[in-house]
């Protein structure tokens, strides 16, 4: 059902952003971070994001992810640790490089942001992987903005943080004294520490070495990542009063599978009665050091996601939190300190269905969800697809999602809801054509 309404009703100046972005469907070239580029039939780049590009939140010391990132970059203090780098990459780098194969999901326009044919926003923080081995460094960390199309709802943002590391060996017995070394030190210190880990074999045959790798190396790099995390957890999560109940921290390990890792793992830990998945990592692939010419090494790397455990450590219930301006929010944290928050105000939510027949090319969730995104920016809270329909003698495709709107800060009037909800209606009908049911 729909509710035709004039976006006059809108408040001023959220009818001239609405008017900007549905303005932007122009091929003008994007401005980024004050350069221009021009664009092509693969942009597919909004408004909403160039909004958020060069915001930065991981670097602001007082904010939930700069408190987590300086944490973390504490506890590897030997690590170089990089951040503000440009988001802007080559297809190469983001996907090539890494080993993706040319089918890879993640190509597709339909889940990253292209610039041109030529250019997007990265989709992870490991596109800057290989020119970071490439100038020597050993052990560092990485933190950046990254960039995919995806589904609307308090989990998932188009633009979120992450934080990638990795360290360095040399592929001979110096490289092996280090790891056992190194080995012999972190597994001291867990002994000691309050922490139950469950562990799977570092190399099996459904997570083999590489071929070029040593196995009696790999193995020894495996274990060394696996404590190094391990006491990363410990860092994060063992010492958060009555998260646990004096419990042990419990860790366990998974194994799991990444284009540009082999073996690879996946780290879980039980936090305030469940089960979180964490962060993902493994071995290096050998053909990323080879890109970089780094040669006789082998490395481990890991990537997590700051939204993800800030907003358990934090307890923020919804991802569009992080981008909030309201003092009412952004006063609650202080740097250095992880604080439970502690909600304002829940306001109502609206809710709005919207059925349409799909034009004949069809129509891929992320490219509704982006557009409603678009138009409506922050007062959506999320999108869902609740009823999918095929005319049985025209053969016609149908689709109704449920879209809630939602503001963080105030209540939102029905009369408000009403009017973005036709604004977008009128930005579905004229960017893809559709026939509203």
């Amino acid at each position: 059902m729909t509710v035709a309404c004039s976006a006059a009703r809108l408040p001023r100046h959220l009818f001239r952003t609405l008017q900007c972005r549905r303005c932007y469907s122009t091929r003008a070239p994007v401005s980024l971070l004050g350069q221009q580029y021009p664009t092509d039939s693969m942009t597919n780049i909004t408004s909403a994001i160039i909004d958020k590009v060069g915001r930065n939140l991981y670097m602001n010391p007082s904010h939930p992810l700069g408190i987590l990132q300086s944490l973390i970059s504490s506890h590897f203090h030997n690590f170089n640790s990089m951040v503000g780098l440009n988001p802007v990459v080559s297809p190469a780098r983001n996907f090539d490089d890494l080993g993706f194969p040319p089918d890879h999901p993640g190509r597709a326009a339909t889940d990253s942001y292209y610039i041109n044919k030529d250019l997007m926003l990265r989709t992870h923080t490991s596109a800057h992987e290989v020119e970071t081995f490439a100038r020597g460094e050993r052990q560092w960390l990485l933190s950046a903005d990254v960039y995919r199309r995806d589904e609307i709802d308090a989990s998932h943002y188009p633009v979120f943080h992450q934080m990638e590391g990795a360290r360095v060996f040399s592929a001979d017995a110096v490289g092996r004294a280090e790891l056992e070394d190194d080995n012999a030190r972190l597994s001291h210190h867990l002994a000691r520490s309050n922490i139950v880990i469950e562990d799977v074999p570092h190399i099996t045959a459904s997570n083999p070495p590489q071929d070029v790798h040593d196995p009696v190396l790999a193995e020894l790099v495996a274990l060394n990542l696996k404590l190094s995390l391990n006491s990363l957890m410990l860092t994060l999560f063992g010492d958060r009063a009555g998260a646990n109940e004096g419990e042990p921290l419990r860790v366990r390990w998974i194994e799991a599978y990444f284009p540009f890792t082999t073996p690879s793992y996946e780290v879980e830990v039980f936090f305030r009665g469940k089960w979180l998945e964490i962060l993902g990592c493994g071995v290096v692939q050998q053909q990323t050091l080879d890109r970089a010419r780094v040669p006789d090494s082998i490395s481990w790397a890991f990537g997590l996601g700051l939204e993800r455990i800030a907003m358990i450590l934090f307890s923020i219930p919804d991802i569009r939190l992080f981008w909030s301006q309201d003092p009412r929010f952004i006063s609650q944290f202080t740097a250095g300190q992880i604080n439970t928050f502690k909600p304002y105000s829940k306001y109502p939510a609206c809710y709005k269905d919207l059925s349409f027949w799909l034009p004949q090319t069809g129509l891929h969730d992320n490219d509704f969800c982006d557009l409603v995104r678009d138009t409506v920016g922050d007062l959506v809270q999320d999108v869902v697809l609740i009823d999918s329909f095929t005319h049985p003698k025209t053969n016609r495709s149908s689709k109704c999602y449920r879209i809630n709107y939602c503001s963080m800060d105030r209540s939102l009037s029905n009369d408000e809801a009403n009017s973005v909800h036709a604004q977008v209606i009128s930005n579905l009908k004229d960017k893809f054509g559709v026939e509203i049911r």
